[in-house]
C-alpha cells in the first residue's frame, strides 16, 4: 500500500503565515485607505473664558516672579482666572452653545456629549451631564473623559468613533477646566502657568474629503507620579488630603519638558506619516499651548516653521485640554484656518497622555 502524501508541518506553518500575513498586510492597507476617508467633520466651534484677566504685573504681587521672568521662559502674559460663580459646566455650555449656533444644530439633535476635563463640577455625576441639562440635550448621552490636556485629542477621536460606527450622528466634544482651583498660588514655578476655559466643537457626518481624517493617541501610566493631583481619591481619601495639602497640581518641571516635546513630536509625526503626509502638507499646526518653550520645540521635531504654528499661550496660558478647541475657534475667527487647509492637532498632558489629529477644514 503506497504512503500517504502529508504536508510537513514545517510547510503548513509557513502557508498558514503567509496566509495570515497577506490577510493582514490587506487588512493594514484597507484600515490605511479607510482612515484617509473622513467619517466625521467639524460643523460648528466655541470658545468661553472667565471675565477676571489675570496678567504677570498681577503675578509680581503674589509669588516672588517677575513679567521678565514669566514670558521669557512661558511666553504667557496673561490668563483668564474663574470667579467663586464661575463652574467648569457652565463655562463648557457657554462654548457649546456657540458651536451649536455656528453649526446650525440645535442641543435635542444631539446624540453625546463628551467633555474632556480633569476639574469637574464634582466627582460625580459628570460634569457633561450638568452642561447636558444647561443646554436641554434630551436625546443625549453624556460622559466626561479624563486625560488631562489630551482630552480634547481623546475625547475627539471617541466621537469620530463613535459617528463612523453608526453610534452618533451628531455630537458635542468640549474640553473645558479651572485649573485655577486646583493650582497653588504659592508656588511660583506652576502659579504663573495655568488659566480657565472651555473650547466646543460639534462633529457631524463627513459628506466630502473634508473632515477628520485620522486621530492618533497614546499612554504611558509608569510616569503617572510626573504630572499630577493625587488628593481626594481612593489613593489619597478626602482628610488625608486635607492635612497634607495635596489638593494642588504638583508637577516635575523639567521632566514633563522632555517627555512632552518627545512626545508631541512622535505623535505628529507618526499621524503625518501613517496618512502618508509630511509637515509640508500641513496649513496650520495647532499644538496644546503648553508653554512657548514647548511649542517652539515640538515645531522643530517636526521641521514646521513658526509661520504655520498657531499660538495664543501669550494670552490664555495653559488651559490644558481647553486650549486647542479654543486655538481652533480662534483661528478660524482670525482666518488662520480657511476652507479646504489641513490643520494638525497635537497634545499631552498628565498619565502621561498625548495624542494628534488630522482634520481637513
Amino acid at each position: 500500500m503506497p504512503s500517504r502524501r502529508r504536508w510537513p508541518w514545517c510547510a503548513k506553518a509557513s502557508i498558514k503565515s503567509s496566509a495570515a500575513n497577506w490577510k493582514h498586510s490587506k487588512f493594514k492597507r484597507e484600515c490605511h485607505s479607510l482612515s484617509k476617508t473622513p467619517k466625521s467633520k467639524v460643523l460648528g466651534t466655541g470658545r468661553a473664558v472667565p471675565e477676571r484677566v489675570l496678567t504677570n504685573a498681577d503675578l509680581e504681587k503674589m509669588v516672588d516672579t517677575s513679567d521678565e521672568w514669566i514670558r521669557s521662559r512661558t511666553g504667557i502674559e496673561r490668563r483668564f482666572i474663574a470667579s467663586k460663580d464661575d463652574l467648569t459646566s457652565k463655562l463648557c455650555a457657554s462654548a457649546a452653545q456657540k458651536a451649536l449656533a455656528k453649526a446650525q444644530i440645535s442641543a435635542e439633535q444631539l446624540d453625546a456629549i463628551i467633555i474632556g476635563t480633569v476639574t469637574g463640577d464634582a466627582y460625580f455625576p459628570s460634569t457633561a451631564c450638568y452642561v447636558q441639562e444647561i443646554l436641554g440635550a434630551t436625546n443625549a448621552a453624556a460622559f466626561d473623559l479624563s486625560a488631562a490636556c489630551s482630552g480634547f485629542i481623546y475625547s475627539l477621536t471617541m466621537a469620530d468613533s463613535m459617528i463612523a460606527a453608526g453610534k452618533a450622528r451628531y455630537v458635542l466634544v468640549v474640553g473645558g477646566e479651572i485649573l485655577s482651583r486646583i493650582t497653588d498660588w504659592t508656588d511660583r514655578a506652576t502659579c504663573v502657568l495655568f488659566g480657565d476655559g472651555a473650547g466646543a466643537v460639534v462633529i457631524g457626518p463627513a459628506q466630502d474629503e473634508h473632515g477628520v481624517i485620522d486621530t492618533f493617541i497614546k499612554s504611558d501610566g509608569r510616569l503617572t507620579s510626573l504630572l499630577c493631583m493625587i488628593g481626594g481619591g481612593t489613593k489619597v481619601p478626602f482628610d488625608i488630603a486635607l492635612s497634607e495639602k495635596l489638593f494642588h497640581l504638583d508637577m516635575q518641571g523639567p521632566e514633563v519638558f522632555k517627555h512632552a516635546v518627545t512626545a508631541m513630536g512622535d505623535a505628529a509625526s507618526s499621524i503625518l506619516e501613517r496618512n502618508d503626509m509630511t509637515g509640508e502638507d500641513v496649513s496650520l499646526l495647532i499644538p496644546h499651548q503648553a508653554n512657548l518653550r514647548i511649542i517652539t520645540a515640538t515645531a522643530k521635531r517636526v521641521n514646521m516653521p513658526m509661520e504655520k504654528v498657531y499660538v495664543n499661550v501669550q494670552d490664555y496660558g495653559n488651559t490644558s485640554a481647553a486650549s486647542i478647541p479654543i486655538a481652533i475657534d480662534e483661528a478660524l475667527e482670525k482666518e488662520r484656518l480657511r476652507p479646504n487647509d489641513l490643520c494638525l492637532m497635537v497634545a499631552f498632558g498628565g498619565g502621561f497622555t498625548w495624542g494628534s489629529a488630522l482634520i481637513r477644514f
